[in-house]
């Protein structure tokens, strides 16, 4: 069991567990074996005008409590090399909230990261930032990571007459690339770029799972923002990636992440609902491919000026900022760009096609990709999913078959293309 406890740093126990990590939020402890989450941030959102609510700032607090749980818990220690058990001990400012949604939030982490949690609650939160509480004249706000869904996401916001907030998780050098599309389509004071922060000593876990819980605690904290009884958070991704069936079986832990899977997105719905935290979380290309995406956009000059400068790649840091093109979600996207315009893909790509390209110890995709292709074509598609639908209300699941179904075609034409089928 890997133990992580995250607290005020004048909270933190005189002794620290030696069999666990321990980190303070907002401000280093300074003291040995005590990790810092998000340094100086809680100063500069008071100075930013922030005033959350306590439910609003515990779930901050909680998100990013999980982010350092997963940041610091290699996977290749455990027994099959991927499943962790973590008992995490969140400080917050009124955790008597918190405790009867316990088992709901730890099977909503097992959905998220694969993992098995358990969660306790103690008094030891950071109390929220007491800025001015000034709104901004935005009414909605939309995730804005650097990639193409998006872009487009923004980029039909503000056709429709929208005024979105956008909120990014800095990311090196995509953060210029956000700061630029938040800038083009909202101009100057619509948009947030914050970071986890997370430091600590000792191993790092690469995959990421975890850490996309911060995502959606910095939306939730820009939507204190909007003056409206209960803002819209969209989060821009299409169907096929939001759902990531596993295109193996050996796929289906490891590979197939979470992070926008409906199933996941109703039950962090349903926990922000109980805790009286006022939002709506919206997938709004659920059942649109990512092709569909391109095809539909609703300024297509626009599109065609940025598309090929947003960024897709699963593997972009090990290509130095390139994309790789053979990992899933370049082959999504060189998918799309075929669907969307046969010659419009200017993406600069590590390897033209699938064929001969080396595929440096990872995962082999295009292979994965292919044999989901040819189960497809042997068994039919219902058989492929298997039960891949079954979170899905009975009424939703023909638009879900159908996102899945085009999608899969959709891919069929890059291998097609790069004659691996």
């Amino acid at each position: 069991m890997i133990k992580v406890m995250c607290a005020k740093a004048e909270l933190i126990p005189a002794q620290v567990p030696a069999d666990g990590r321990v980190f303070s939020y907002f401000k280093g402890a300074k003291r040995a074996g005590v990790g810092t989450i998000a340094n100086r941030w809680h100063g500069a959102l008071k100075r930013g005008g922030f005033r959350p609510s306590t439910e609003i700032w515990d779930f901050v607090q909680f998100c990013l409590a999980v982010c350092s749980a997963d940041l610091s818990s290699p996977r290749r220690t455990s027994a099959d090399g991927w499943t962790r058990n973590i008992q995490l001990t969140v400080g917050l400012c009124d955790p008597d909230k918190w405790l009867p949604l316990k088992s709901d939030l730890e099977d909503m982490l097992k959905v998220l990261t694969g993992d098995y949690w358990l969660l306790n609650f103690n008094n030891a939160g950071m109390e929220p930032p007491q800025g001015d509480g000034a709104f901004l004249s935005n009414d909605c706000v939309s995730l804005l990571s650097g990639g193409l869904d998006s872009l487009i996401g923004g980029i039909d916001l503000v056709a429709k007459g929208q005024k979105p907030l956008f909120v990014s998780q800095l990311a090196h050098k995509d953060s210029e690339r956000q700061r630029a599309y938040a800038a083009m389509l909202m101009g100057n004071g619509s948009h947030y770029q914050w970071s986890h922060g997370i430091s600590f000593k000792g191993s790092r876990e690469p995959s990421t799972r975890g850490r996309s819980l911060a995502f959606y605690a910095f939306a939730l904290l820009a939507s204190t923002k909007i003056n409206l009884p209960k803002p819209t958070i969209f989060i821009p991704e299409n169907g096929v990636i939001s759902i990531n069936p596993p295109l193996v079986p050996g796929r289906v832990s490891s590979l197939s992440t979470r992070t926008t899977h409906p199933m996941f997105i109703d039950m962090l719905q349903r926990v922000l609902d109980t805790l009286g935290i006022h939002v709506q979380l919206q997938l709004p290309y659920r059942f649109k491919t990512k092709g569909e995406m391109m095809r539909e956009c609703l300024d297509q000059d626009l599109l065609q000026k940025w598309a090929a400068d947003s960024t897709s790649c699963g593997r972009f840091r090990t290509y130095n900022r390139q994309h790789c093109g053979r990992c899933v979600p370049c082959l999504i996207r060189r998918a799309a760009f075929l669907a969307w315009k046969p010659d419009g893909d200017t993406t600069s790509y590590r390897f033209g096609s699938v064929v001969g390209s080396d595929k440096s110890s990872a995962p082999d995709d295009p292979m994965a990709v292919a044999l989901a292709i040819l189960d497809v074509r042997k068994r039919g598609l219902d058989r492929f999913l298997g039960g891949s639908l079954a979170f899905a209300p009975i009424n939703e699941r023909p638009m879900y078959r159908r996102v899945l179904q085009e999608g899969i075609k959709e891919l069929e034409t890059v291998l097609t293309q790069d004659k691996l089928l």
